[in-house]
């Protein structure tokens, strides 16, 4: 119907021609009039955030007032001359991280000494094979004991006959892995039978 208009009147396709002229030109208009108000607001925006020199150098004076307002008052500072004490050394057992358990091994070396560095507990048997397999990697010869009481498998890094050589290698061991926080908690296992 609008085109048989249109063929008819070529008056009113004159119109329809200006029409869409208008509405095109309007549309541009309205581009230019959103990007400069976006622009006009990006400007605003990082204007109100700049922090004024001005209200820094009054902050500044007005601590500098106070500072300076503040009287100074030094307390006069007596001094005590120290004497040292006679130091004596008492040797301590060390009887911290000794644990007594029943074992049995379960894999790698037969020969269990009294004293053993145990460098790591697993509910799971896997789990300890595969520390094992590690520490041998490291030259270490570890030993897997299980604690029937307790169902736990303990990784043995070391086997010793007394006390205190058994904690000297604790810790070395200890020294020797720093970063490892698992072997931070090594401890030593007196074997019960």
């Amino acid at each position: 119907m609008i085109k048989f208009l249109l063929f008819c009147c070529p008056k009113l396709n004159i119109i329809d021609e200006n029409i869409e002229l208008l509405i095109k030109t309007a549309y541009r208009n309205m581009k230019k009039l959103v990007v400069l108000g976006m622009g006009v607001c990006l400007v605003l925006a990082f204007a109100s955030c700049k922090s004024s020199e001005s209200a820094y150098k009054k902050a500044y004076e007005k601590a500098k007032q106070q500072e300076l307002a503040e009287p100074q008052v030094e307390a006069p500072v007596e001094v005590t001359p120290v004497v040292a004490a006679p130091v004596t050394t008492t040797k301590v057992a060390d009887t911290s991280g000794v644990r007594q358990e029943k074992v049995t091994v379960v894999s790698g070396n037969e020969g269990l000494k009294d004293y053993s560095i145990v460098a790591g507990s697993f509910g799971v048997k896997a789990n300890a094979e595969g520390l094992k397999d590690w520490l041998d990697g490291q030259g270490y010869h570890s030993t897997i004991a299980f604690n029937a009481d307790k169902a736990m498998y303990r990784v043995i890094v070391n086997s010793f006959a007394d006390k205190a050589a058994a904690a000297e290698a604790r810790d070395a061991f200890k020294a020797k892995y720093p970063n490892r926080s698992d072997f931070q908690g090594a401890w030593l296992l007196y074997r019960v039978y």
